[in-house]
């Protein structure tokens, strides 16, 4: 019997080590054995799902794995749902999808029980045992859809992105081949399974490549850090406010207690940061810290990555590299011509066979998202010097004030500088004169003071006078997705109806 290719490779595993989590150790024989069991389940005496959506809510580990693959082995179109969504969230989800099942682990069935059963859905334990014996499991065609991944939702109503086999397959061995994943690496995975970074960048090129993967529930600094400390690790993926965290949790040690922790770090082969831009003050000080130069990618749930700085190679602090393999990455001017030169700001346009084919029963949407079979990403970048730099969201992060198109990510990179600011997130606001404004909401370190007056004289100097912010709001935390990026449309809420400044 044919087997899916990452069916295969996992039997071909076999009993080397796949997942650690607090249940203990499991073998890829485990996962495929887990897998099997579900896909018996749901097929419950049929032949195939035949694209069947099915949603599953189950914690970082084996459990979570045997539920992917099991729908997928059964002919199914897996749908993840996160662990920290909410009822509505949940239930948007579900119903956007379509969703016939709900593999659910049994601590977290009270997050769905009362839903499902309402909305007529039916539940499945990732503990049962199929009732109906099925003795052959189908053959699944790689060009069938697999996955349907939901958008944050940071600009507009969360979308189902489809994405088929033959899809996630090309985005791990452009990540496998670029990034040099291994049979004898080890990650540890502490990131939401419901985005792509947790699902296709550590966990399948892991279990692709062989390789060990650690599950935590949530990332706990002193729980990875002794793990670190042991020399666990050979590879690490986390975004940039994770960074930020250990940075600051780090310097906070004593160094009998710190140095262990560092020299784990320093061990590694390699430090990803990625769904989140990382600011140059951060890289900077995580190679002080630790000696490691953090490798920036860029991507998204529609296209897995597109660009990434080199394994070997310098890698720029606030540069994004080059197209890794297989996919090609294009600038387009706002009059649809290619942009030919450096420094010329372009949105990213990006095609290649890891690009998703529609976004769920969103056939305009999906139409609207492509230009001549080049999938319009809407982020801002320009090229210097052969690599990509990220000028932000076409509708969010570039502010057009007074003429100018201003990156919200160059500033922010600027004010993280500042002494005080701990995090930030620069907006464009509506304005009579300019068109649209600076503003800046910030998070100020414990027991900080900042008003708008000294902010701007900060500024001078260090930005161009017409960056400055003109609007300041001092939070005490910013909005943010699972994933961990500031949602720009709720900071501009709160500046809705606020004078703050001259």
């Amino acid at each position: 019997m044919t087997q899916l290719p990452i069916i295969e490779r996992a039997i071909a595993h076999g009993q080397r080590t796949a997942i650690r989590s607090a249940t203990g150790v499991h073998v890829y024989r485990d996962l495929i054995a887990a897998s099997e069991t579900i896909a018996t389940t749901l097929l419950d005496g049929k032949d195939d799902l035949q694209e069947m959506r099915i949603a599953y809510l189950a914690p970082a580990g084996e459990r979570y794995v045997g539920a992917q693959w099991g729908i997928w082995r059964a002919g199914g179109v897996a749908v993840p749902l996160g662990l920290a969504a909410t009822a509505k969230e949940l239930e948007y989800v579900l119903t956007d999808s379509q969703a016939e099942t709900v593999i659910v682990a049994s601590e977290l069935a009270d997050k769905v029980a009362l839903m499902c059963d309402r909305l007529g859905i039916r539940i499945v334990s990732t503990g049962d045992r199929p009732s109906t014996p099925t003795t052959t499991l189908p053959e699944v065609a790689t060009d069938r859809r697999a996955m349907i991944l939901y958008t944050s939702g940071t600009t507009s109503e969360p979308k189902g992105v489809v994405t088929t086999h033959d899809c996630i397959q090309a985005q791990i061995e452009s990540l496998t081949e670029a990034w040099c994943w291994r049979q004898d690496d080890r990650i540890p995975l502490f990131l939401p399974l419901h985005h792509i970074h947790g699902i296709v960048n550590i966990m399948s090129c892991a279990l692709w490549s062989g390789a060990e993967v650690e599950a935590f529930p949530r990332f706990d600094l002193d729980a990875v850090g002794r793990r670190v400390a042991d020399g666990a690790y050979t590879v690490f993926m986390a975004v940039p406010t994770i960074y930020v965290k250990l940075i600051e949790w780090l310097e906070s040690l004593p160094l009998a207690q710190r140095e262990p922790i560092v020299e784990g770090f320093a061990a590694m082969r390699l430090m990803v940061s990625g769904s989140a831009a990382l600011p140059a003050s951060v890289h900077e000080t995580w190679t002080e810290l630790t000696g490691q130069r953090l490798l920036e990618r860029y991507g998204m749930t529609e296209i897995g990555m597109a660009l990434s700085n080199p394994y070997d190679g310098e890698r720029r602090p606030g540069a994004v590299g080059r197209p890794l393999p297989g996919v090609e990455v294009r600038l387009q001017a706002d009059s649809g011509e290619p942009v030919a030169d450096e420094g010329v700001v372009g949105e990213i346009q990006v095609r290649g066979p890891g690009v998703f084919g529609e976004y769920w029963n969103r056939a305009e949407a999906t139409s609207a998202s492509f230009t001549d079979g080049w999938f319009r990403t809407g982020d801002m970048a320009v090229i210097e010097a052969g690599y990509f730099r990220i000028m932000g969201r076409r509708s969010v992060d570039i502010i057009k004030s007074g003429g100018y198109k201003l990156s919200a990510l160059e500033i922010e990179a600027c004010l993280l500088d500042h002494p005080v600011i701990a995090q930030c997130a620069v907006v464009g606001v509506p304005d009579e004169k300019w068109g649209e404004t600076v503003a800046t909401a910030v998070v100020l370190t414990s027991d900080s003071f900042l008003d708008l007056e000294s902010l701007r004289t900060w500024c001078e100097g260090r930005i161009s006078p017409y960056k400055i912010p003109r609007k300041l709001l001092v939070v005490d935390e910013l909005p943010r997705n699972a994933m961990g990026k500031v949602k720009k449309l709720a900071v501009l809420q709160l500046f809705g109806g606020i004078e703050v400044g001259p």
